[in-house]
């Protein structure tokens, strides 16, 4: 793999073809959802869509593989829904709340309008079933109920959501209610709701589990899924779907093939079949013209580097995560990375420590470039082998 190392007292450059790397996938966070680099583009057009806006991104490395209008605001309805549920899969993931927690239904929450789980007023609901309901049935009514439950009020709950959406980088984005019933100061874009549904995804996947469930039944009253991709393709797993008058029809929709996941969101559209071709149309299209091959993993060495007056004479080095890329299907040949260390690396050493880059390139452009990071810790040597390790560098 390693094609060459340059002497000692030079920089360290070790250059290696990427497609050699055969490693199980992982996840990597999304960092900025930022558009593909122009090197690695499929030359397979993206199809032509008839939406307001819309985004195909890829889920490991938060590229976005192709889009219209992705920064346009939109009024973003029920999508609103995932910040809902991310607030809630937060807390319950920090154990502020349990899933068989009872919610009390009040009667704000029972009169929302909209669509509905048809729960009772003044009753007591499990907490997981009003997550089927807000997840399954889309229901305003476990929205509030939600809120109301987590916050003490849903203006209180909604400032949650953009403390929420703060930390996610959601810059585009403002919640005034769980719903996404309308408000002229409630909106979000297509990438940035793209983003909020991978953040989903990745932190909390025992409870995206709920997005896959296909019927729902409460109060003796079953509805099923919105999302009808959960009976077109096997490989979608979720997410949401969103309509009002002036939103339009919306659906974010994920799949997972060979361990590449995707999420493609449409909003804006005339009708909810055309919602559902759309987005899997966008899928169908980002499987067939992209591969995705994890080629670093978090504890995976991309080489190993000499050390001196330590307890070891050799340091593992790697990118110190899942690092994930992305190009077009069947041309991982023309991927590359080059190892820089930049500095002699002498004990002691502290795991995570930078010692150099990595950059990879593809087809000869540079596609990014990594920090470089000791993958353990070396402790000073004793006193002994400090001395051999100064005849050593004496020698060289």
């Amino acid at each position: 793999m390693i094609d060459k190392i340059l002497r000692f007292g030079a920089r360290l450059v070790l250059a290696h073809v990427m497609a050699a790397i055969l490693v199980c996938p992982a996840l990597l966070s999304v960092a900025s959802a930022a558009s593909i680099p122009d090197a690695a583009r499929a030359s397979i057009p993206p199809p032509d869509l008839e939406a307001r806006s819309w985004v195909l991104m890829d889920f490991n490395t938060g590229w976005i593989l192709a889009e219209n209008e992705a920064d346009l605001r939109i009024e973003p309805a029920s999508l609103s829904k995932l910040m809902t549920a991310y607030v809630v899969f937060d807390r319950l993931k920090q154990g502020a709340l349990k899933l068989d927690d009872q919610v009390h239904i009040s009667e704000t929450a029972w009169r929302t309008g909209g669509s509905r789980m048809f729960v009772k007023v003044n009753s007591n609901v499990l907490l997981e079933d009003l997550l089927k309901g807000l997840i399954v049935q889309s229901g305003n009514d476990a929205a509030v109920a939600l809120a109301e439950h987590v916050a003490g009020s849903e203006p209180g709950f909604a400032e949650l959501m953009n403390q929420y959406a703060a930390k996610l980088g959601l810059s585009n984005s403002r919640f005034q209610n769980s719903t996404g019933l309308p408000n002229p100061e409630h909106y979000s874009t297509a990438r940035d709701l793209s983003v909020l549904a991978a953040s989903l995804i990745r932190e909390f996947p025992d409870y995206y589990r709920i997005y896959s469930i296909r019927e729902f039944e409460y109060n003796g009253i079953s509805q099923r899924n919105r999302n009808k991709l959960l009976w077109r393709d096997e490989s979608v797993d979720g997410v949401k779907t969103g309509h009002t008058n002036a939103a339009g029809y919306c659906l974010i929709g994920s799949a997972q093939r060979d361990g590449m996941r995707l999420v493609a969101t449409i909003t804006g559209a005339k009708s909810p079949r055309y919602r559902t071709n759309a987005v899997h149309s966008l899928l169908k299209h980002g499987f067939a013209a992209y591969e995705s091959r994890l080629i670093y993993g978090d504890t995976t060495a991309a080489t190993e580097i000499d050390v001196y007056y330590g307890e070891t004479d050799k340091l593992p080095v790697g990118v110190g995560r899942n690092l994930h890329v992305t190009v077009p299907r069947g041309s991982f040949d023309k991927l590359k990375a080059e190892i820089v260390v930049n500095e002699m690396q002498l004990a002691p050493i502290v795991q995570a420590q930078p010692v150099g880059n990595l950059t990879l390139s593809y087809a000869g452009a540079v596609l990014d470039e990594y920090p470089l990071v000791a993958l353990n810790g070396i402790p000073e040597g004793a006193w002994w082998k400090r001395l051999l390790d100064k005849a050593r560098l004496w020698i060289r």
